[in-house]
């Protein structure tokens, strides 16, 4: 058997749990202090993740960038990958998965910054212009 289908050791689901709790802690110190609401409830998503692939996924990626299409999307973080002013993010919905591009200069220092202290299953809202990878 692999070790990535074994539980987790206890100390190390330990470790975890008191991390997850730290972060609420300071969710809802931030709450307190007025920045923010630590569980915000009232992201509407408009799209589902296969129905955009099927309506977009044929577009070259000049088509997309030529005539920007606004979406909404919300699920499951189920991958990230931090990379300095430049992040991705997969995010699973009823449907299926799609891939988010994040900068810090399109979300902000302070929102940006907020991205990265994310985990994975946590569950995320999305706003943005589709567009296409070049790989």
């Amino acid at each position: 058997m692999s070790e990535q289908n074994q539980a987790p050791a206890p100390q190390d689901e330990n470790q975890l749990i008191a991390e997850r709790r730290e972060k609420l802690r300071a969710l809802r110190e931030a709450q307190a202090e007025g920045k923010g609401v630590a569980f915000p409830n009232n992201f509407k998503p408009a799209h589902q993740a296969t129905a955009l692939q099927d309506a977009y996924g044929a577009s070259a990626a000049e088509a997309l960038e030529a005539t920007p299409v606004t979406a909404s999307v919300a699920g499951r973080m189920m991958l990230k990958r931090v990379m300095g002013k430049a992040s991705f993010a997969t995010v699973q919905d009823a449907t299926g998965r799609i891939q988010l591009y994040i900068t810090r200069d399109a979300l902000g220092e302070d929102l940006y910054a907020a991205f990265k202290h994310w985990d994975l299953g946590d569950i995320v809202g999305a706003e943005g212009t589709l567009m296409k990878t070049k790989t």
